[in-house]
């Protein structure tokens, strides 16, 4: 069940990501899952640390587990445009 749940939240944090960033004409449902449980990991490597809390990855479904998932897509969906695009957006 949580695995479920990581991969409907993920998939929504990765559509909202994309959004933000101006890809989501370029990925599909996939690549929105793909890029919301990435940035999840990201996350949970690099964000939560600092702002305390615990990723969505290990089950942890809080605003701060949320919004530090979300800042994770972002900074994934940034790199790869810098490297695709040559600019952040």
């Amino acid at each position: 069940m949580t695995l479920l749940l990581i991969l409907l939240v993920g998939g929504i944090i990765g559509w909202l990501a994309s959004i933000l960033m101006r890809t989501d004409a370029q990925q599909g449902v996939f690549l929105n899952i793909v890029v919301g449980i990435v940035g999840a990991v990201i996350a949970g490597f690099i964000i939560t640390p600092l702002i305390g809390g615990a990723p969505i990855t290990s089950g942890s479904f809080d605003i701060l587990s949320l919004f530090a998932s979300f800042l994770g897509a972002v900074i994934l969906l940034a790199i790869v445009n810098l490297f695709r695009r040559g600019s952040v957006r």
